[in-house]
């Protein structure tokens, strides 16, 4: 499990050094899921998700050394967003037996205004955050805890069953909603004035 207190910048900077090999490791633990959900909101195969994820991770390995992250010139994941775009309108280009890149650039441009497409961005970008957020809460709260949030305030099941079927009190169900929705307004409201 990655540590989730490297924080985005820093990560940035020691991909841009290009010496730190578990740095790679890490942005693949943080990144790979959401280009790979990403691509599958976008009709591709499950396979082929997969290989765009890798093909992303791919082009940032060549382009991320030397990179300086500045907030100013625009968000990470605007960047991480076209590139994954890009990608995903090649494989498609690719299935059809013809890569035209100019067609490529002019639909990227075009999925970069489209509400749509950002709405879904945005809707992965969310989860991403809520997955990372998760990890730190299974470190940090125990398996009552957890098991009572994920079954009432997740799968929304009565507080009651859920007190009985885990053998606690319908109190303790509502103080384990309570903290570990607190904590993951707390964690995910870090990560996001880390990415700038």
């Amino acid at each position: 499990m990655q540590d989730q207190s490297i924080t985005h910048v820093t990560l940035l900077a020691r991909l841009s050094d290009g010496s730190d090999p578990r740095a790679w490791e890490e942005f693949h633990a943080r990144y790979f899921e959401l280009i790979r959900n990403f691509a599958r909101r976008r009709g591709q195969q499950p396979a082929d998700c997969d290989d765009i994820a890798q093909e992303v991770l791919l082009s940032l390995s060549k382009a991320l050394p030397g990179f300086r992250y500045d907030p100013a010139k625009g968000k990470f994941r605007s960047y991480l967003k076209t590139v994954t775009l890009r990608t995903v309108f090649r494989k498609s280009c690719q299935k059809r037996g013809a890569i035209d890149l100019e067609h490529i650039e002019e639909a990227t441009q075009a999925a970069e205004r489209d509400v749509e497409i950002e709405a879904a961005w945005e809707e992965e970008w969310r989860q991403y955050h809520l997955r990372q957020a998760m990890q730190t809460i299974s470190t940090e709260f125990g398996p009552a805890d957890r098991k009572a949030f994920e079954r009432y305030a997740v799968a929304g099941q009565d507080a009651r069953a859920v007190a009985e079927e885990l053998d606690l009190s319908v109190d303790q169900v509502y103080q384990a909603k309570s903290r570990i929705l607190r904590r993951l307004e707390t964690l995910i409201d870090a990560q996001v004035r880390d990415e700038g």
